[in-house]
This record gives C-alpha cells, structure tokens and sequence, in this order.
C-alpha cells in the first residue's frame, strides 16, 4: 500500500518533456476508409460505399512512438521497415506530422509497408460501422541483410536515447538477434528497456519492464487469473520467467498490477470505467506513459499511475489516439481527493 500526492504527481509532470525514447519493433499505419450507402450493386451482392473520407492514423509500434510524441513535445526516434511501395510515403510523412525522428528507419524492398485498411460505412439514420478490414504486411522474419542494417541503426541510436521500447506486434521485425542487441547495448549504455509484447515473452530476458495484457499473460503462465491469488502466482511467474525487474500487467476494467523483483506487489485500480468507448491502443498508451515516466525519474508504481491515467483518457475516443502533459494534469485536477492510496 502507498499514498499518492496529487499535487506533486501534477508538479512532476512537466519533467516528462524532457527524456527521449526510441522505438524499436513493427511500424504500421491504419488507413480508416469512410463513406455512405443507400444501394446495392447490380454487379455482386455488395455494398455500393460513396467514399468523403480517409484518415491516416499511426499504429501498432507506431502508435507507441506517437503518444510518446505528444507527451514529450517530439523526442522520440523510430527503428523500423517499411517497403519500398505507395504506402511507404504515407508512414513517413505521418511519421512527420507527429514530430517523429524517422532517420533511423530501413527500406526493405522485399517488404510491404504494413497497412491495416478498415473500410466503414454508413446510410440514413444509421451509425458508422466497419464493413471490411484489408491487411497489407509481411510478417515473415527479416532476411539477414535488413537484419544486419536495423542492428547497424540501434547501434547508432540506442546512446543517443534515454530509454528504448521493443514493441512487437508479431509482424517479423523483433527477431533474436535483434532483441539480444537491443538488450544487449541497454545494459552497455545504462538505458532502460521496455517491452510490449503479445506472446513468447520469455524471448525478452533480463528487460527493465515489460507490459503484458492479461490474456496474452494468462497464455504465457498457463492458467486463468481469476483472483488475487492466481494473479500475484501469475505476476511472480512472470518476473522468474523472463529475468524483468518488474512486469506491469495490464487487467482491463481492473486496472494494472505491478510486480517487482524485490518483491513489492501493487495493484492500481482503474480511473475511467464509464466512458470506454474503442480500447485500440490502450496498450501502446500504457508503455509509452509508463517508460517515459521511467525514463523522467519517476518510480515503477507512480510510472505505472500515469500509464494507467492517460489509457483511462484515450478509451473515449475511437480509434488509436494520444494524450498531453496538459490533459493528464486536468485528469488529475479533476480527481476529488488530493491524495489517494493504492492497495496491494
């Protein structure tokens, strides 16, 4: 159990402008396709949609480095691929227009730019809803040679850093090699490293954090998390499995748990239930929060408050979105008490 200040959490926020990060793992964009309907096509049994929107928004590992952006007025650096195809102009000048250090990026001519389309619809007295989804990716592994220049890249971009997420999206970039290196020149440089993963968790050993949902933890472990007693049985499997210093386990309407390896166990209750309207990367909003909090100073639990404030604030809006220093602050501003405790 511990005591939060509001006010000094609300002081210790504007440190978060000050840390970089880089981003290592698997770029994507979500391209959001919109129009309206009100007949069918002679020529199949389709919908005819007549298109007056396209939004471009960045995601997977990207919506990662995007909050980060927004938190930290920009001091974030991406390592990723993209092909060398119609979508590769599109990520990067996305990329652009969120203030993103893209000159660590590597084309793969053998690759396609991940794109993930959903094309929605809408008619007279209806709501807009997702018709399709259409994937664009290669997801098998890098072939050595981009392997060799995205390795060449974290050499170069891992010092210059003050902290590093791996965030792996099962899309091919994260291979061994490449997360050993990562690890590897983390632990040279003195810089922390987080990981947001789906599955093989245990590829990530020795990591500062890692910020596992409850599913993909529940597939790792082996069993269901039910109780308190099967989730801090989890969350100690977790840290001896993987070799973290700490693992941040993500529980839905439940808040987060966090665990270290000193043993401290802190459960964080959820501050938004009410308006969750899309949770699309909630989980990128949660690790990029939480490491720049590591990266500011600030220690694992009040790190993993701020991760869980600002999810709590992007679930009202759809699709992947991000928060500033200035929302978190009226977030925090608006909690009716000026302290609050967190029971382990």
């Amino acid at each position: 159990m511990f005591t939060v200040e509001k006010e000094e959490l609300i002081k210790r926020l504007d440190t978060l402008c000050k840390p970089s990060v880089l981003v290592i793992g698997d770029m994507a964009i979500d391209e959001m396709i919109y129009g309206t309907t009100d007949r069918m096509s002679r020529e199949a049994p389709v919908l005819i949609l007549r298109h007056y929107n396209t939004k471009i928004i960045l995601g997977a590992a990207s919506n990662a480095a995007n909050n980060i952006s927004a938190l930290n007025g920009g001091k974030v650096s991406v390592i990723g691929v993209y092909g060398n195809d119609y979508y590769a102009s599109i990520l990067l000048n996305a990329f652009k227009q969120s203030g993103i250090n893209t000159e660590y990026m590597v084309c793969d001519e053998d690759r396609a730019t991940t794109v993930k389309t959903r094309i929605s619809g809408s008619c007279s007295q209806s709501v807009t809803q997702q018709i399709v989804r259409v994937d664009r990716e290669t997801i098998e592994r890098l072939s050595p040679a981009t392997e060799e220049k995205i390795i060449a890249q974290m050499e170069k971009a891992i010092p210059k850093h003050d902290a590093v997420i791996l965030s792996d999206y099962n899309i091919g970039l994260l291979t061994d090699n490449v997360i050993n290196k990562a690890i590897e020149l983390c632990k040279k440089y003195n810089k922390i490293i987080v990981v947001d993963s789906q599955k093989d968790l245990d590829r990530f050993h020795g990591v500062t954090s890692m910020t596992p949902n409850q599913p993909d933890t529940e597939k790792f472990v082996g069993f269901f998390i039910k109780d308190k007693e099967s989730l801090e049985k989890a969350g100690r499997e977790m840290l001896q499995k993987t070799g973290a210093e700490s693992v941040l386990i993500t529980l839905g309407g439940d808040g987060m748990a966090l665990f270290e390896k000193a043993g401290n166990f802190e459960k964080i209750p959820v501050f938004n239930k009410t308006d969750v309207f899309d949770v699309t990367g909630a989980g990128d909003t949660v690790v990029a929060t939480y490491t720049l909090g590591l990266a500011a100073g600030f220690d694992k639990k009040n790190a993993a408050i701020l991760g869980n404030l600002a999810a709590s604030i992007v679930i009202r809006y759809f699709g992947c979105a991000t928060t500033s220093v200035d929302i978190l602050k009226s977030a925090l501003n608006k909690l009716d008490t000026d302290t609050f405790t967190i029971k382990g």
